[in-house]
């Protein structure tokens, strides 16, 4: 466990090693236990924003990916049902719970300002939130236009792991501390490995008996009898995720007096170009069990929090020639937290019909995700307009969106 002793921190955490492809960096200055959180979540890869919420409700939908899609609500295996248009994936079923007590609200149709299908120049118009690419996050900014109150002898930040997210990346100072047992991988990684190396008759026996000879059992592998490759025996609960364990470690120092109120996440495997029914359930069930452990580590304080969930595009609205989708652009954002007024589905539907497709192949956007963030801002945290221009360079005329958090 790591003892942070400065009422102010930049905890940043970017550990590949130790916790797969997620990361955490938390900061805010000098807080006080009624203060309003604010988390951003970073999917990274795009997802599939028609698969996590799914438009069942409209006609056009079968005809473009009729091979993704899953039952309606009611059915065995169905989507968990929105209101009788949109479903959930079944996958996130501690989502649907926030949904209906009304603290999560899907926004749907969402893009960045940015019009790139490129993963690395999207995310980073998506973190740097101006038109053209910076060296610093609009959430680096947002801690900078907080009242400081404190400032520790070594600046006001820790950043734990190899990197920080161009997120949180500006004038704050940040130091950094990456774990020496960072650098073991996650024991079901090696079931991964085993699962596409089966068929190969070269790799498949080399990998496994090299594996045998560390002490893995074919249980474990999931090779022994009529298992699955690749997949975990039952039995105990499956160890958590390197997002669920970074999003509990989130809440509780979120939940703390003393603690940061500004804290970002990440994870990383939404980019499905084939196979994408297959391979989606995984991580959303860990992004799932991810935000229910940010919702128990917050505690009380889930009622002053705001979570945003966002993704750098969507993807094609065809299924692709190898049951996947590719790059696309509108998706969905989703809003968490008992400061959200949650309960429905966010956005401007813009429909599936040929005419109604963006550039013939995209769900078309209709809400900037910079105006849904800059709402979040200004009611939530008490920005200024002035202050959002300069959190978000160039938007100029936008205008936050409203009626997203409690007042």
């Amino acid at each position: 466990m790591v003892s942070i002793r400065r009422r102010t921190a930049l905890l940043g955490l970017s550990s590949a090693w130790m916790l797969g492809r997620s990361s955490l960096a938390l900061g805010a200055p000098a807080p006080t236990p009624h203060e309003a959180r604010f988390v951003v979540v970073i999917l990274r890869g795009a997802l599939d924003g028609m698969a996590a919420v799914t438009p069942y409700g409209d006609g056009a939908l079968s005809q473009w990916r009729s091979g993704l899609l899953l039952p309606e609500p009611g059915r065995d295996g169905g989507l968990l049902d929105l209101g009788g248009y949109f479903g959930l994936h079944p996958a996130l079923t501690r989502l649907h719970g926030f949904y209906g007590e009304g603290t999560a609200l899907p926004v749907h149709a969402v893009a960045g300002h940015y019009r790139s299908r490129s993963h690395f120049e999207a995310q980073d118009y998506m973190e740097s939130g101006a038109d053209q690419r910076l060296t610093s996050g609009w959430l680096n900014r947002v801690v900078a236009a907080l009242p400081a109150r404190h400032t520790g002898p070594d600046g006001n930040g820790l950043a734990l792991g190899l990197a920080v997210p161009l997120l949180m990346r500006g004038p704050a100072t940040v130091g950094a501390y990456a774990p020496e047992s960072g650098r073991r991988p996650d024991p079901a990684l090696y079931g991964e490995i085993t699962a596409l190396n089966a068929h190969d008759p070269l790799t498949g026996m080399a990998w496994r008996e090299g594996l045998r000879a560390r002490g893995f059992s074919d249980d474990a592998l999931g090779v022994a009898g009529d298992a699955t490759p690749g997949r975990m025996p039952s039995g105990p609960a499956p160890k958590p995720s390197g997002f669920q364990v970074l999003a509990g470690a989130c809440g509780s120092l979120l939940a703390r007096p003393d603690g940061p109120r500004i804290a970002a996440l990440e994870a990383g495997g939404w980019d499905t170009h084939a196979g994408q029914k297959g391979r989606l359930p995984g991580p959303l069930t860990q992004l799932d069990r991810g935000l229910g452990a940010l919702r128990d580590g917050l505690g009380p304080a889930w009622s002053r929090t705001v979570v945003l969930v966002m993704t750098e595009f969507g993807r094609t609205v065809r299924m692709n020639g190898t049951g996947g989708t590719d790059h696309g652009t509108g998706t969905v954002a989703f809003l968490l937290g008992g400061a959200v007024v949650g309960g429905r589905i966010g956005g401007t539907w813009p429909g599936l019909a040929a005419a109604q497709l963006f550039e013939n192949r995209d769900l078309a956007p209709t809400t900037d995700l910079r105006a849904i963030a800059m709402g979040i801002l200004h009611d939530h945290l008490g920005l200024s307009r002035a202050a959002l221009g300069q959190v978000f360079p160039g938007s100029g005329g936008l205008a936050p969106a409203s009626g997203l958090v409690h007042a």
